[in-house]
């Protein structure tokens, strides 16, 4: 099970973190090159989402969350009754591809997130935090009876909260 796949070769997407051509400087020196923000970030499910034809989607690309992609889902009547419901909404915002499945608006749909197995779900949501938070939840941390160092996780419970 991959979280992202490697970068192929060749010029860079928008979508990639790498540094930015860089003109030198007057006086001679390369300044320090820019980076551009990586957007898109590619994952391959432990199990695959099983599509009516019996087909198996495993390999997909989630996007980072706008702030809309985390307000809009609160206004949905299936997320007031049950708050449990963001995350099948908001994943299905943010994934914007899976396998071969045909992609119709913004995302996957939460119709395909509904149906996923309890472990793919279970991992999108952990790569949703991780892309999303860019290691912001976690932090370092010394036992204090062995005195040895490790880090904490200190993300919220469900997709969209803290």
């Amino acid at each position: 099970m991959r979280r992202t796949l490697p970068r192929p070769p060749g010029p860079a997407a928008a979508s990639d973190s790498v540094p930015a051509e860089s003109e030198a400087a007057p006086d001679g020196q390369t300044p320090e090159p820019a980076r551009q923000l990586r957007t898109e970030f590619e994952f391959e499910l432990p199990r695959g989402y099983v599509d009516p034809a019996g087909a198996v989607h495993r390999e997909g690309v989630m996007r980072l969350a706008t702030a809309r992609d985390e307000l809009v889902p609160l206004r949905d009547p299936r997320v007031q009754q049950n708050p449990a419901y963001l995350s099948v909404i908001l994943l299905g915002r943010v994934i914007s591809r899976l396998g071969s499945l045909q992609m119709s608006g913004g995302g996957v749909g939460d119709g395909v997130v509904e149906n996923l197995f309890a472990s793919d779900l279970a991992f999108l949501q952990d790569f949703y935090r991780q892309i999303n938070a860019e290691g912001h939840t976690r932090a370092a941390v010394t036992c204090p009876h062995c005195e040895q160092p490790f880090e904490v996780e200190l993300g919220g419970g469900r997709l969209g909260e803290s």
